[in-house]
């Protein structure tokens, strides 16, 4: 026996159904949904209102009665809910009319639907009548302002006048210079602040006051990370003007860059090279990096090499520009200057010599530069030149006649191999509290 097929929907066909059947009665329940609101509202606005109701609206309508902004306001309250309807001129007496429908008794709710008037004549002649009584206000507050002004360019010149003659501002400059910029600015900002403090105290304004001095920290929170080179800048100058590192007319030389200190300002510090260029290094990168001050110690190092050939005396040659550096003007005899064999060559001997000047009454490239002159003379003098550059070749029969006029042999003398105690008596004039590896006292207990 045949049995019928039942061929059944597919799934996504069976879906489609359900979504059409939900689609077509959507209308339906929205409708449904809507007549059921409309019948609440029906119901809220057929509701008696209670006694209490009519009494709140009695006082609402009297308290808008009292402001000639107000008149075309109506007020309504039903169940505790009061509605504001009507217009007003401007925006703020919509807002009073809402605060004082709030604050009658009997008020739980304020459905405020009050409009601006839309009349150009009344809100321009509004506006107007502000305006004259703003200028009211300010001519009767002119002497008050003119006093204020006052105040504050007495302010002004006050803090000018301390910051130059104030005793402790030109003791500390005397000492430090860099300073002496930095107290000024910092004098002279605090009396400008009390000044605009106290003309804003006249003014009335000390909420203003309030507000600038609360919001002080995160202005300077936000001004700090957007000005942060500058503060850093700033900063690293002020540190740099504590500790001192040079004074003005130092010789120093900062990362690869040399020059003789001019200034040292808030935001970089000043060098004028040995070329007469104008040099400006941020204080920053001063205060980070390597600094290395010829000045600060007024004796001062130079040395130079020169050649004197084989079969030459060294040691000769080296007491002979001893002797001629001892008689050159500007270098000093303590420290004395000193000699010795750099480097050996087949033809040759490097010698350096090394003498000490006075920065405060001699320049050191000068000296060095007449040193080299005098000693190389004084060795050629002597008869020990540097080496020939040409090269000569002799031929000699028989050996024995090959004598060389030129040859002597090296003295036997011992020279001095002391240690050069010469720097251990360059930091004498240093201070030594500064000193972070200074050795303990032996009568003070070590810290465990």
């Amino acid at each position: 026996m045949n049995l019928p097929v039942i061929h059944r929907a597919p799934w996504n066909h069976r879906a489609l159904l359900v979504l059409l059947c939900a689609m077509c009665s959507w209308p339906v329940l929205a409708q449904e949904n809507t007549e059921d609101k409309a019948k609440v509202a029906v119901e809220a606005m057929t509701t008696p209102a209670t006694p209490a109701d009519q009494q709140a609206e009695q006082k609402l309508s009297a308290n808008l009665d009292k402001e000639p902004a107000l008149q075309k306001v109506e007020a309504e309250v039903s169940s505790g809910v009061a509605t504001l309807s009507g217009e007003v001129p401007a925006q703020p007496d919509r807002q009073e009319a809402g605060n004082i429908a709030a604050a009658t008794p009997g008020v739980k709710n304020v459905q405020n639907q009050i409009a601006l008037d839309p009349d150009l004549s009344l809100r321009f002649s509004i506006a107007m009548s502000e305006a004259k009584g703003k200028l009211v206000r300010l001519v009767a507050n002119l002497p008050l302002l003119l006093v204020a002004v006052l105040v504050v360019m007495l302010s002004v010149w006050l803090g000018g006048v301390l910051g130059r003659h104030l005793p402790i501002v030109s003791r500390i400059s005397k000492r430090n210079p860099y300073m002496e910029n930095l107290l000024r600015s910092i004098v002279r900002g605090v009396v400008i602040l009390a000044g605009v403090l106290m003309a804003l105290d006249l003014l009335g304004a000390t909420a203003l006051v309030g507000a600038v001095l609360g919001s002080a920290g995160v202005v300077g929170l936000v001004l700090g990370f957007a000005f942060k080179d500058i503060a850093e800048n700033y900063v690293a100058g002020i540190l740099l003007s504590i500790r001192r590192p040079f004074n003005p007319g130092d010789m120093v030389r900062i990362d690869s860059y040399e020059g003789r200190v001019v200034a040292l300002t808030s935001r970089a510090t000043q060098l004028m090279t040995a070329d007469g260029n104008h040099l400006l290094l941020p204080n920053g990168l001063v205060f980070k990096s390597v600094m290395l001050n010829y000045s600060h110690n007024p004796k001062r190092r130079f040395d130079f090499t020169t050649n004197v050939a084989t079969g030459r005396s060294w040691n000769k040659a080296m007491d002979i520009g001893i002797q001629t550096m001892r008689g050159i003007d500007g270098v000093l005899d303590d420290p004395a200057p000193t000699a010795l064999i750099q480097d050996l060559a087949n033809d040759a001997a490097t010698l350096r010599f090394a003498g000490w000047i006075d920065q405060h009454h001699n320049d050191l490239a000068k000296t060095r530069s007449e040193s080299m002159r005098l000693v190389r003379r004084a060795l050629r003098e002597a008869g020990l030149t540097p080496p020939d550059g040409v090269q000569h070749i002799q031929l000699k029969r028989d050996p024995a006649e090959a004598v060389d006029d030129g040859m002597s042999r090296e003295s036997g003398v011992h020279r001095d191999m002391s240690v050069d105690r010469t720097l251990e008596k360059q930091l004498a004039h240093l201070e030594e509290s500064h000193d972070l590896l200074q050795q303990p006292d032996a009568t003070t207990p070590a810290k465990p």
